[in-house]
């Protein structure tokens, strides 16, 4: 970490090495800096002394010689002293010692400019070693040039002030940058220790968060926005173990919810990821039986950076194997179950209703069968939906359909007036004044279907004396039906499971099987349409059947 210390001499902090403390460092920066300022003026002053040897000198060369050799010797103590070892005043001997040697040099040849050598112990007496040095130097440069211009005798002018006022002007600089880069230093100081301890904060967050996703059961992985994979998690590793194949140019077969349909390599959960899309509770399964297999649900959610900028996403994935298992074992039972009802009651239907029209039948016989064939009728419905809703495979309502072109209005009209005479037992009112002319390329049995559940059940959750909204219209490319009522709404924590199999939203969860949404929502997508709910609790409930208005190419309409 760079830090200043007292008495610093000026040269850069050191960054402390592990074992190393500030003190030591700083005791080697000391010493650096000694011979490096003491080297620098002995070169000066070799060069200085090779120049008198072999050219004409007109001072007295013992005298200047003798500060030459006094610089040469300061400076070869200065390599060998260890500077760690003494007090740190100590160091101030040495450019102590140069400004004598370089009066000697001066006073052997008084005419010359030798004085201005005094920069070099005057910058680092007053850089180094702060007021007292700066001090220092004033008063020896003072007392030094009054001497020698008291023994020379000669005229006092401006010359004589000159290099005073140079070493003066030159020390007060020195000192003022070293002040000033000991305040920046001291500065960066700081800012390294904050810097150290918002890193060191960061680096305990990021601790705590890797060791709580490492603790939880479901897989996290963070992806840039360059579609790189930055973090994943133990539990994700854990989720993968076992599906990877053998060769690492393999890839995992992956298949939709229905397990059995393949996934295109772009439709994978970490493909549409990077590319940007949001998404939840994906089903995948992977592995392809009679191998290990899979079942994950996946969300994927997009992150923006401070400047609203994306910064990637996050996908999280759950294992629902088991829940997906338990729920095709129950489906296969139900399916199983409601098959083998399915036939008796047919024959009990057929019987109920030779014995209706049998003439011999008294009336009051008649109407009691009346009344069991009209729950058996509602009992065969009822195996009928938990059939459909079985199906192991949503390919199988597609499979069914035989779309044509159809009067939408027409259908959705007929719908209305069937459900007239229920409507009209609790006053409500079927509003039919938002049909307008629409087609719709459909199964008309199926579509029938579904508007009926979705009038039934606006009828059935309505108030008394409410009103039952439908309408049709297109666009030319699409149709939209409506159904709308004023009843009692759906709250948020229904709406999310409202298209459930066997869920039942409401007060009296006792009604239904709580399959007709879900039914509903499979043949309107085996349409290639939409169904979409707006609700708002104690307001009402709109439900709207997105379908094709018009036959898909290379369908004979």
């Amino acid at each position: 970490m760079t830090a200043a210390t007292p008495g610093d001499t000026g040269a850069p902090a050191v960054r402390s090495r592990p074992g190393v403390t500030a003190p030591e460092a700083a005791d080697r920066t000391r010493g650096r800096t000694a011979m490096l300022n003491q080297l620098l003026l002995s070169a000066v002053v070799f060069v200085l002394g090779v120049l008198v040897a072999v050219g004409p000198f007109g001072g007295e060369e013992v005298l200047f010689f003798s500060g030459v050799v006094v610089v040469v010797a300061v400076t070869a103590v200065t390599l060998v002293v260890p500077w760690s070892r003494l007090p740190y005043g100590w160091v101030a001997a040495v450019p102590a010692v140069d400004i004598l040697a370089i009066t000697l040099m001066q006073i052997a040849a008084p005419d010359t400019v030798l004085g201005l050598l005094w920069i070099f112990p005057t910058m680092w007496l007053a850089g180094g070693f702060g007021l007292l040095g700066l001090f220092g130097v004033i008063v020896a440069i003072a007392g030094i040039v009054s001497v020698l211009t008291a023994l020379s005798a000669t005229e006092v002018t401006y010359r004589t002030f000159l290099l005073p006022l140079v070493l003066f002007a030159v020390a007060a600089t020195s000192h003022l940058n070293a002040r000033r880069s000991d305040a920046q230093r001291m500065l960066l100081a700081k800012q390294s220790q904050l810097l150290q301890s918002v890193l060191a904060r960061t680096r305990r967050q990021e601790q705590v968060v890797t060791e709580v996703l490492d603790a939880v059961d479901f897989g996290v992985v963070r992806i840039g926005p360059a579609g790189r994979v930055a973090v994943r998690n133990e539990a994700h590793g854990r989720l993968q173990q076992g599906l990877e194949p053998d060769d690492d140019r393999a890839e995992v077969l992956a298949f939709r919810d229905d397990g059995s349909s393949p996934l295109p390599p772009d439709e994978l959960p970490l493909e549409r990821a990077r590319r940007g899309e949001a998404f939840d509770d994906q089903v995948v399964w992977f592995g392809a039986e009679p191998g290990p297999r899979r079942a994950l649900t996946i969300t994927a959610r997009r992150i923006t950076d401070p400047d609203g900028g994306d910064a990637g996403a996050v996908v999280v994935s759950r294992d629902v194997t088991a829940e997906l298992t338990a729920l095709r074992a129950r489906d296969d039972l139900v399916a199983s179950v409601s098959h083998e009802l399915r036939t008796p009651l047919t024959s009990i239907l057929g019987y109920l209703d030779l014995a209706i029209e049998d003439p011999d039948t008294p009336d009051a016989v008649r109407a009691s069968l009346d009344v069991a064939e009209r729950n058996a009728e509602r009992l065969l419905r009822i195996v009928a939906d938990i059939l459909a809703a079985s199906s192991s495979s949503p390919s199988s309502v597609e499979a069914s359909l035989a779309p044509q072109l159809v009067d939408a209005r027409e259908l959705v009209a007929a719908a209305a007036d069937d459900a007239l005479p229920r409507a009209a037992g609790r006053a409500i009112t079927i509003d039919t004044t938002g049909l307008e002319p629409a087609t719709a390329w459909a199964d008309p049995l199926r579509l029938r279907q579904v508007v009926d559940n979705l009038v039934s059940n606006a009828i059935a959750y309505n108030k008394d004396g409410g009103t039952v909204f439908v309408g049709t219209t297109t666009d030319g490319d699409s149709s939209w039906i409506l159904v709308r009522d004023t009843g009692v709404g759906i709250s948020d924590a229904d709406r999310s499971r409202l298209f459930q199999r066997y869920y039942k939203a409401g007060v009296d969860r006792r009604t239904g099987t709580g399959l007709g949404l879900a039914i509903t929502r499979d043949i309107v997508r085996a349409h290639g349409g939409e169904l979409a709910l707006h609700s708002a609790p104690g307001i009402g409930s709109t439900f709207i059947v997105k379908l094709p208005a018009i036959a898909p190419e290379g369908d004979a309409p």
